[in-house]
């Protein structure tokens, strides 16, 4: 929180138990409020993706940890606790769980229907929402069909019909609003009533022209947020507005760039914005644990050069809340104090997560048919799977879960190269961990047993719509692409016991295997690259032994590596891999690959072929975390050495590396 709060006062109990029936404890602000003063709450939700129940699809159970029908129970208790209050936004809708994926693949949208996020949003009194960058992944038809089924408005000002932007954002023919004039009455601390032009500005991840090029090339272009934030926020204070509150699906970094993924500190210093919202990085803030250390970053009060600002988790486990005092100067507001929260909808009792809300019925009754629907969709058995499919150790060792996701691409993309000009190339093919990392939890991991596979266990190995590309590089860039996932890797001292190994700012989905060729990787060696690909020691070789067809890479060689369209595009920063490399985009998502390569296999052998391994460090061990079931796995690592050491924190087990 922003700044120390007084005790709840006397008179702010019993207003809230009048007003409600039981025990409601009013935010300080509400309970000391004068005349000319006036308490506004501010409600968020950001990165939904789809997750509108307490279920795990991918999992077939129910989950505690997610959920907008939870969500909004916690926004309802919310609310009672503020005299003035709205909720909004943040993005992120439309992907991320399998009901996204039935609605736009199975099902469709037809105009007039409504789609089950918007089904649950509408029940909930929204004030506003902005634009994620998952918004675009089925395409911009399917998303003006979504956005005339919610009941309240979206906008982006950042985002730009055609294929020209104006010299002045100002002119930017935009694809929504940039912003939104909210008129709103407000109950000052004397019970008086007095209007307010709340200003809400919203903005998407430029990045999407690169992760997103198939449905968007041609048709939109992005502006840099901060660019676009100074142009539109001078004529929302023009207009009038009396605070202005920023929709920002973009999060938090202190290193400025040009078109800013991350771009919410930034956001933060513009000149009349008085409160950020954000997303899009799935972390929480304020908070113990996230965005520690920055500069201009104040994690505990949740303020970002001064402003308050919060970032609700994902998939609804939290609710975002930023409290205003704001005071009266003659007919206009201004913000006289702040406080951040990020309030969870579970808590860990007993190393177990417990509910602290339950569903919202309206919620629930409303989505039961698509709830159903996506049960029956996901349970659809697709082939059988010889051995477990699973991702606790994904990040240590060479993995099935991985592995079948190369082995699919390569599939695919042999057939379709044989008539071309490359058919003579050798075809290598990359994939990444989706679910590993503990980005989504201690549950957050790939489990398939052996036997039956689903839909559902498809969508579990591959999280995301992506299409399938292949790029043309050098045996050079084969070993700088390496370099890159290496980084996720700490720099180890020989010697030294129980060092941990993962550098947690770097993704999972950025640890790309490349399959079709082995190498080990030299942990004594420090990092060449960064999380975001920036050389960070030049003269660094971390890839080792690096041989094709049983003989050391030849750097001049040409080969074929089959990826997706996300990483081919530039995503993640990888050296030389951008859309100058690409020989081939293919219109088949990877899953559907996946799903394609099971049903003409009938039975599948995911089992990994451990291309890949640390050079030996006598006396040196190394630690991480992983799912606590990774137990059930441990005797199939066969290339490592690894023994249990301990519970890590929020359910994940922490395990010892011999090496």
């Amino acid at each position: 929180m922003s700044e120390p709060l007084p005790p709840i006062s006397r008179r702010a109990l019993l207003q809230g138990a009048a007003a409600t029936g039981a025990l409601i404890m009013l935010h300080p602000f509400s309970a000391r409020a004068a005349a000319n003063q006036a308490h506004l709450r501010i409600m968020e939700t950001t990165d939904i993706h789809v997750n509108l129940l307490p279920y795990d699809y991918y999992a077939d159970k129910a989950n505690d940890t997610l959920g907008l029908s939870r969500t909004a129970a916690l926004t309802d208790a919310v609310r009672k606790e503020a005299v003035n209050s709205m909720l909004v936004d943040n993005g992120d809708l439309l992907q991320g769980s399998p009901m996204g994926d039935f609605v736009a693949y199975e099902r469709g949208m037809k105009e007039g229907d409504v789609h089950p996020v918007m089904k649950g949003m509408n029940l909930l009194d929204y004030a506003c929402s902005t634009l994620g960058n998952h918004e675009f992944n089925y395409g911009l038809s399917f998303l003006d069909k979504v956005l005339a089924g919610a009941d309240f408005p979206f906008v982006c000002a950042n985002l730009i019909r055609g294929t020209e932007k104006a010299a002045n954002p100002r002119n930017d023919k935009l694809y929504l609003k940039p912003y939104l004039i909210l008129d709103k009455t407000l109950k000052d601390g004397a019970g008086a009533e007095h209007p307010i032009k709340i200003g809400v500005i919203g903005f998407v991840p430029p990045q999407i022209l690169v992760w997103d090029a198939k449905n968007l090339a041609g048709n939109v272009v992005t502006r840099d947020i901060v660019e676009a934030a100074k142009a539109w926020v001078p004529q929302m204070k023009e207009e009038g507005a009396d605070i202005v509150i920023a929709l920002s699906h973009s999060g938090i970094d202190i290193k400025q760039a040009e078109m800013m993924e991350n771009a919410s500190f930034f956001l933060a210093g513009v000149e009349g914005i008085d409160a950020v919202f954000t997303g899009h990085q799935h972390l929480v803030f304020p908070g113990k644990k996230d965005f520690q250390q920055l500069a201009g970053v104040d994690a505990e009060k949740g303020t970002l050069q001064g402003k308050p600002a919060v970032m609700a988790g994902f998939w609804g486990s939290h609710m975002g809340l930023i409290d205003l005092l704001l005071e009266r100067d003659g007919s206009k507001w201004r913000v006289v104090s702040a406080t951040s929260e990020a309030r969870p909808i579970f808590e860990r009792v007993d190393n177990k997560n417990k509910a602290t809300v339950e569903d919202v019925k309206s919620v629930v009754d409303a989505l039961k048919t698509d709830h159903e629907a996506t049960l029956a969709y996901v349970r659809r058995p697709v082939g059988k799977t010889s051995a477990p499919l699973y991702s606790y150790f994904a990040l240590v060792a060479d993995d099935p879960s991985v592995q079948i996701v190369s082995q699919a691409q390569s599939w695919y993309l042999k057939d379709i190269l044989k008539s071309t000009q490359w058919k003579d190339l050798p075809l290598l093919s990359a994939a990444a961990p989706f679910k590993a990392g503990g980005r989504g939890g201690a549950d957050y991991y790939t489990d398939v047993p052996a036997g039956d596979i689903a839909i559902k266990n498809v969508a579990d190995l591959y999280l995301y719509p992506n299409t399938v590309r292949a790029v043309e590089i050098t045996g050079a860039q084969v070993k700088e692409w390496l370099e890159m996932s290496a980084g996720i890797f700490k720099h180890i001292e020989p010697g030294k016991t129980d060092q941990p190994l993962i550098n947690t700012d770097f993704p999972s989905y950025n640890f790309d295997v490349i399959d079709g060729v082995s190498y080990r990787i030299d942990l004594l060696q420090p990092p060449k690259y960064d999380a975001k690909g920036n050389v960070i020691t030049a003269g660094s070789s971390r890839i080792k032994d690096l041989m094709f067809d049983g003989k050391p890479i030849d750097p001049a060689k040409k080969f074929v590596v089959a990826t997706n369209n996300y990483r081919a595009g530039g995503g993640g920063n990888f050296p030389d891999i951008n859309e100058s490399k690409i020989i081939y985009e293919a219109p088949d998502t990877n899953r559907d690959v996946i799903v394609r390569y099971i049903v003409a296999e009938g039975t599948i052998n995911p089992s990994a072929d451990a291309n890949w391994s640390f050079v030996p460090l006598p006396e040196t061990s190394v630690v991480f975390e992983t799912g606590a079931k990774a137990r059930d796995f441990i005797s199939q690592v066969k290339t490592l050495k690894i023994e249990p050491a301990g519970e890590g924190e929020n359910g994940f087990s922490k395990y010892r590396i011999l090496l």
